[in-house]
C-alpha cells in the first residue's frame, strides 16, 4: 500500500464507525419522534420499499430477525395500527403483512421533511460520484446482510466470556 492509501484508510476506519453510529442515533431520533422502537421504524421503512404486502417470513428476511422475532415485530406494528395482516388472494392459506395507508402517510411525511436535506447533499455530487455512492451503498447493504447472518450463526464473544 502507498503511504497516501495507508493514511486514507487510517482516517476511514474511525470515520466509518462515526458514520454508522450517527445513522443508528438518527434512527433512534426518528423512532423517538414517531413514538416507535428503532427496529419497528426500519421494518416499516423496509416494508414501504417492497412492491406490496409480504409474508412474515419476508419480514424476517428483510430485518435479519428469526421468524419468532419477526412475528413479534409484526404483532407490535399491528397493535400500533401501522400494518394489518390480510389473506393472500392468490393463496388463502398465506397471510400477508400490509402497511396501512395512515401509517404510510405519517411515515412518509417525516421522511419528506427530512429528505430535502439529503437531496441537497446529493445535489453537490457529480454523476460519477453518485455512481460511486450507489456502488458503495449496494456493497454495504450486501455486507451488512452477510454480517447479520454471520452474527446469527456464530458465537463471536471473546473466548473468556464463552467459557464462563
Amino acid at each position: 500500500m502507498t503511504p497516501h492509501r495507508d493514511e486514507l484508510l487510517a482516517r476511514l476506519w474511525p470515520l466509518s464507525r462515526r458514520y454508522l453510529a450517527s445513522y443508528v442515533l438518527f434512527n433512534q431520533a426518528v423512532a423517538d419522534h414517531l413514538g416507535m422502537h428503532p427496529t419497528d421504524v426500519q421494518c416499516l421503512n423496509l416494508l414501504t420499499l417492497e412492491d406490496g404486502p409480504v409474508t412474515t417470513g419476508r419480514v424476517a428476511e428483510l430485518t435479519g430477525l428469526t421468524s419468532g422475532s419477526a412475528t413479534r415485530l409484526v404483532d407490535r406494528l399491528e397493535k400500533a395500527g401501522l400494518v394489518a395482516r390480510q389473506r393472500d388472494e392468490a393463496d388463502r392459506r398465506r397471510v400477508l403483512v400490509a402497511v396501512l395507508p395512515d401509517a404510510l402517510a405519517r411515515f412518509g411525511e417525516v421522511w419528506r421533511e427530512l429528505g430535502g436535506d439529503w437531496a441537497a447533499i446529493f445535489a453537490e455530487d457529480s454523476e460519477d460520484e453518485l455512481a460511486f455512492l450507489l456502488r458503495h451503498m449496494n456493497r454495504t447493504v450486501e455486507l451488512s446482510h452477510r454480517q447479520i447472518a454471520r452474527l446469527a450463526d456464530a458465537d463471536l464473544r471473546p473466548r473468556a466470556d464463552r467459557d464462563s
